[in-house]
């Protein structure tokens, strides 16, 4: 097994708004991009179980092909800026992912 901070080039979050969450993974290559979609290591059910919310409430799922990418949009759990919130900008969301293990090819 490899882990996904091991095989994808960018794994990073940013704010998509005040209310929003994006997270992108990027691959090197086409090989790689297309060997981790078909895996199946991370689907919107598997997202949803990593970042403990409801699958429905995934906004965007979106495998990018002609970006070698992957991009996955949720609500922030609290608005940028508020009371509780611990994260201005979103940048430190990602860290949930890299430990995702995919299978050696």
């Amino acid at each position: 097994m490899i882990k996904l901070q091991d095989y994808a080039r960018v794994i990073r979050s940013k704010n998509s708004g005040p209310f929003e969450l994006t997270f992108d993974i990027l691959f090197a290559n086409l090989e790689d991009y297309e060997y981790f979609v078909s895996s199946k290591v991370l689907t919107k059910e598997s997202f949803a179980k990593l970042y403990q919310i409801d699958v429905n409430d995934i906004i965007a799922f979106e495998q990018i092909k002609a970006a070698r990418g992957i991009k996955i949009t949720i609500p922030r759990p609290w608005p940028q800026g508020s009371v509780g919130e611990s994260d201005m900008h979103g940048s430190q969301q990602y860290a949930n992912l890299l430990a995702l293990e995919i299978p050696e090819n």
